[in-house]
C-alpha cells in the first residue's frame, strides 16, 4: 500500500447478515483499501468496530484523526422488528381510536390466502390510550384537549413501565398543538424515556399510515440510540473522533444524532447504499440506465436506475413476508412505513442461503439462511446445511485455498458430502448435478427479481446494463444477464465491499413534508410558497447541524398529486421555476398528466387535479472522491493468469459439463485487458465467473465490463 501523508480520509462500513464491509477512501488521490470481517450478530457493533481497525491496521499510514468522517449503513433497526425485540412502547391517540394499529388496514398480501394472519401490533391494547381530544380536517378545534384526563393517562404510561411513547392524534398534521402539549406533559413526567410525535416524524394524513411510522420511529429508537451510542464509543477508543453519519433508506446521510432522535428513516439503510453505488458509478462510466444487481450472503436485491437516480417510493412495509411488487418489500404483509425508500426488490437469496428438498421430493434453495453463524458448510464453524456457497464450491467456481484472499479455508469434501447426503443421494443425482440445480434455482429467483423490476414496470431489460457485486453477486451476474436478456454487465472494483462505498458517494439529506389535499383550481398559490418556505427554513436549521455537509444547502421540491377522486398520488419534481405562479401551477400540472401517463398508460386532461403533499429534501453536498485511472499497457490478460481449473457450466458440451477454465488475478489484469470465457476472475472479496459466449475488457479505471457476443 502506498503511504499518503497529510491526507483526509473517509470510512464506510456496511453491516450485512454474512459479512460486515469496510472502506476507506483517500479524499484527495482516489485509493481505496478495503476490508471484510465475518458479521456478529450478537453485537454488531463489535463486526462494525473490527472492520475499521482492519482498515486502519492495513494502511498504517492513515492516522484516525486524519478521518473526515464514518458512514455506516445497518439493519439494526429492521432486525429488531422482523425478531420482535423492540422497546417496550405505549400509544397515546384520540379518543375513540385506540384499536387503530389492530385494525390496521383492510388487505391482504395475497387476496385468496385463507391462513395469512396480520403482523401482531407493535404495541399491544393494554399500552394503547386514548385523550379526548378533536380536530377537523382543517386543523379547527373540535373538542379542546382535556388536560385532567391527560394527567390520567400520564400517570398510567409511568406505571407501565415504557421505554418510548408514540403519540398520534387525529389530522395533527395540520394542527400540532394537542400533540405538542401531549408530548410536553409526558415530557414532564418521564423526562428520560423517547417520544415521537406524528407531526414531527410524518406530517401527512392517513392516520394509521401516520400512527404505524410514528410507533416503529418510538420502538426502534431506544435500540437505535444505543446501537450507535455503542459505535460512537468504540470508534473514540481507537481514536476515530470525527462526525458518524448512518445511511438513510432513501439513499442520503444524515447524523448519528439525527438517525437516534428519527431512526424510521434509516430502517432500510443496508439494501440503499449499493443501489446508491450502482447509481454513483454507472453515471460517472456514461451510463445512467443501469439495474443494480446486490448479492451478499443472506439476501439479493435488484434496484432499477434511471437518469443516474434510483427509484423512491414510500408505500413499503417493514416485517412482513418476504415478497415484491408492492412498494419495495411487498406493501400489506408487514408494518407500513411512510418515509421514503429506495424501490427495490429483496429475496432471500444469499451465498448462505440453504438448499433442502421438501416433503414433495423438490430440491429447493432459502429463503433460511446460513448466515454467519454457522454459516455454510465449506466455512468449517458447524454449519450442516448446504448452501449456494458450497455449491458454487463443488463446481469449481471458487478457491477453497483463497476465499477471502486467502484468510478463509473452505473444506471441499464437508461441502461434497452435504450435497450428496441432503440433496444429491434423495434426488437420485450426481454431487455436480444436484450442485449445479441448486445455483439454477437461485439463479431463477433473482431473474424473476431482475424482471419485476425491469419487465413488469415496463422497463425493457436490453436497454440496461447490469452492475453486480456483493459478495456473491460477480459469481452470478452474468448468468443472470443472459437469462434475463441483459446484454452488459458491469463488475466493479472490489465488488465485494462496493455498497460500503456507496456510502461514501452519497449527500446529507433531510426530508420534509406538508399535507395539502386540495383541488389545483382551488389553490391558494401564496399557500405553497409559505410551506415551501418554511420547509426550506427547517432544512437550513438541519443541515448546519451536519458538520460533513459543505456549502449552501441545495433543495429539491417535489408534490405529490392525483385525479380528484383517485387514493393513491404520484411524486411529481416541481417546474425549475422560483416563482410560484399561474405558469408554473400549469407547468406542474401537465408534468403530472406525463407522470401519470407513464405510469398508467393514460392521462386524462379534463379530469380535475388534487396537490395532496408538499416534499422538500435538503441536500448537503459531499465531495465524492474520484476514480483512479489505470494505466492502459494493451490487451494482454496473460500477464493476470493465474493457471487453470476444471469447472462445471452447464453450456459446455464436453464430458459432465466441465471444462478447463482459465483463471485471472484481477489485481494484475491491466486496463485495457481482453479476453473470452469461459473465464474466473479471482480476487480477495469475491469471484467472478464468466460463462461461454461473453468477452470482458477491463476498462480504464479497473471495472470489467462483460458483453454477450451474439444477441441475447
Amino acid at each position: 500500500m502506498i503511504a499518503s501523508t497529510g491526507g483526509r480520509f473517509r470510512i464506510g462500513v456496511d453491516i450485512g447478515g454474512t459479512f460486515t464491509d469496510g472502506t476507506l477512501v483517500d479524499s484527495t488521490t482516489g485509493r481505496v483499501t478495503t476490508s471484510k470481517v465475518l458479521s456478529t450478530p450478537s453485537d454488531p457493533a463489535s463486526g462494525f468496530i473490527s472492520a475499521v481497525q482492519k482498515l486502519l491496521d492495513i494502511d498504517d499510514a492513515v492516522s484516525p484523526e486524519a478521518v473526515e468522517h464514518v458512514v455506516h449503513a445497518t439493519t439494526v433497526a429492521t432486525n429488531a422488528i422482523i425478531e420482535g425485540k423492540t422497546a417496550k412502547t405505549a400509544f397515546v391517540t384520540t379518543e375513540g381510536f385506540r384499536d387503530m394499529l389492530e385494525i390496521a388496514r383492510q388487505i391482504r398480501p395475497s387476496l385468496y390466502d385463507l391462513q395469512f394472519e396480520k403482523p401482531p401490533p407493535l404495541v399491544p391494547r393494554q399500552l394503547c390510550f386514548e385523550v379526548p381530544e378533536r380536530l377537523d380536517a382543517k386543523g379547527q378545534v373540535v373538542t379542546e384537549l382535556d388536560e385532567s384526563a391527560l394527567a390520567q393517562v400520564v400517570d398510567r404510561i409511568a406505571e407501565s413501565g415504557v421505554e418510548a411513547v408514540a403519540v398520534c392524534l387525529l389530522h395533527s398534521y395540520r394542527n400540532p398543538d394537542h400533540e405538542q402539549r401531549v408530548g410536553r406533559a409526558i415530557a414532564a413526567k418521564l423526562p428520560d424515556i423517547v417520544i415521537s410525535l406524528s407531526s414531527d416524524v410524518v406530517p401527512e394524513f392517513r392516520e394509521y399510515l401516520r400512527a404505524s411510522t410514528t410507533v416503529i420511529n418510538s420502538s426502534v429508537a431506544p435500540i437505535v440510540s444505543s446501537y450507535l451510542s455503542a459505535i460512537s464509543e468504540k470508534l473514540r477508543a481507537v481514536n476515530v473522533t470525527c462526525e458518524l453519519l448512518v445511511m438513510q433508506s432513501s439513499g442520503g446521510v444524515y447524523p448519528a444524532a439525527a438517525a437516534a432522535e428519527n431512526p424510521v428513516f434509516m430502517v432500510e439503510s443496508g439494501p440503499a447504499a449499493g443501489a446508491v453505488a450502482a447509481a454513483s458509478l454507472g453515471s460517472a462510466l456514461g451510463h445512467p440506465d443501469v439495474i443494480s444487481f446486490d448479492m451478499g450472503g443472506t439476501t439479493a436485491k435488484a434496484s432499477l436506475i434511471r437518469n443516474g437516480q434510483p427509484s423512491i417510493t414510500k408505500d413499503y412495509s417493514v416485517g412482513g413476508a418476504a415478497q415484491s411488487g408492492t412498494g419495495a418489500f411487498g406493501g400489506a404483509s408487514g408494518y407500513p412505513i411512510r418515509t421514503p425508500v429506495v424501490d427495490l426488490v429483496e429475496i432471500g437469496a444469499g451465498g448462505g442461503s440453504i438448499a433442502w428438498v421438501d416433503s414433495g421430493g423438490a430440491l429447493r434453495v432459502g429463503p433460511r439462511s446460513a448466515g454467519a453463524d454457522p454459516g455454510p458448510v465449506c466455512y468449517g464453524l458447524g454449519g450442516e446445511e448446504p448452501t449456494i456457497t458450497d455449491a458454487n464450491l463443488v463446481l469449481g467456481r471458487l478457491d477453497p485455498a483463497y476465499f477471502a484472499g486467502g484468510e478463509m479455508s473452505l473444506n471441499l469434501e464437508a461441502a461434497r458430502e452435504a450435497i450428496q447426503t441432503q440433496c444429491a443421494d434423495p434426488l437420485g443425482l450426481s454431487i455436480q448435478e444436484a450442485a449445479h440445480g441448486i445455483v439454477e434455482i437461485a439463479n431463477t429467483a433473482m431473474v424473476n427479481a431482475l424482471r419485476l423490476v425491469s419487465v413488469q414496470r415496463g422497463h425493457d431489460p436490453r436497454d440496461f446494463m447490469l452492475i453486480g457485486f456483493g459478495g456473491a453477486g460477480p459469481a452470478h451476474a452474468v448468468r443472470l444477464a443472459e437469462q434475463a436478456g441483459i446484454p452488459r454487465v458491469l463488475i466493479p472494483l472490489g465488488p465485494g465491499t462496493a455498497s460500503a462505498l456507496g456510502l461514501l458517494v452519497t449527500d446529507v439529506r433531510m426530508e420534509g413534508s406538508a399535507t395539502l389535499i386540495v383541488r389545483s383550481e382551488e389553490i391558494e398559490l401564496s399557500r405553497i410558497s409559505d410551506e415551501f418556505g418554511r420547509l426550506e427554513s427547517a432544512g437550513r436549521d438541519a443541515h448546519r447541524i451536519a458538520a460533513s455537509a459543505s456549502g449552501e444547502p441545495v433543495f429539491e421540491r417535489a408534490v405529490e398529486m392525483r385525479y380528484w377522486g383517485q387514493s393513491f398520488e404520484l411524486s411529481v419534481p416541481t417546474p425549475i421555476s422560483s416563482t410560484i405562479d399561474q405558469t408554473w401551477l400549469d407547468e406542474l400540472i401537465e408534468a403530472f398528466h406525463d407522470a401519470h401517463e407513464t405510469a398508467y398508460g393514460f392521462r386524462a386532461n379534463d379530469e380535475p387535479v388534487e396537490l395532496v403533499n408538499l416534499r422538500l429534501t435538503t441536500i448537503g453536498k459531499i465531495a465524492r472522491p474520484e476514480m483512479r485511472r489505470l494505466e492502459n499497457v494493451g490487451s494482454d490478460a496473460s500477464v493476470a493468469s493465474k493457471g487453470e481449473r476444471p469447472v462445471y457450466f452447464a453450456e459446455n458440451s464436453g464430458e459432465k459439463g466441465i471444462v478447463s477454465t482459465p483463471v485471472y488475478d484481477r489485481k494484475r489484469l491491466p486496463a485495457g485487458a481482453v479476453f473470452s470465457g469461459p473465464a474466473i476472475i479471482e480476487e480477495p472479496d469475491c469471484t467472478t465467473v464468466v460463462h461461454p459466449s461473453w468477452t470482458v475488457k477491463v476498462d480504464d479505471y479497473g471495472n470489467l465490463g462483460i458483453e454477450y457476443d451474439g444477441k441475447l
